[in-house]
């Protein structure tokens, strides 16, 4: 599947071809963190079906739970998170960041890792009251 994406601001911007079937989410405590959330939504695609068209990410490099470090790519300006990529040459995986994408509604999770981090409350989000706006909705 094509699919192209932008940070918040505009600045960064990319064209891919990714396996919608490779979309996860993931709850570790690290993506929790660099989030603000309780989970990250991630699809993951070779680095070479990557194309920037905009400007050049950031990078802020963190050392994961496995020891290897982490290459997180995101906006200097804007802040958003865009890709996640590996430090090592062979590791030619990359992680596009979901909310990212602009056909995000076409890509559904298939997949949880980390569970054993996940928020407790996780599941039960459809017993709270939900409005399709804002908080202030009439």
């Amino acid at each position: 599947m094509q699919i192209d994406g932008q940070c918040h601001c505009g600045f960064i911007s990319y064209r891919a071809t990714i396996d919608p079937q490779r979309v996860s989410i993931c709850h570790c405590t690290d993506c929790q963190m660099l989030t603000g959330s309780p989970y990250r939504v991630t699809v993951l695609t070779p680095a070479d079906t990557i194309e920037m068209t905009g400007g050049a990410p950031k990078i802020y490099v963190k050392r994961g739970d496995n020891g290897l470090n982490r290459l997180q790519h995101f906006c200097g300006d804007c802040g958003s998170p865009i890709f996640a990529s590996g430090e090592e040459a062979e590791d030619n995986e990359w992680g596009i960041r979901w909310g990212s994408i602009r056909q995000r509604a076409e890509l559904p999770p298939r997949r949880q890792i980390w569970c054993r981090s996940a928020a407790p409350w996780i599941h039960d989000l459809g017993e709270l009251p939900a409005r399709p706006k804002g908080s202030n909705d009439p």
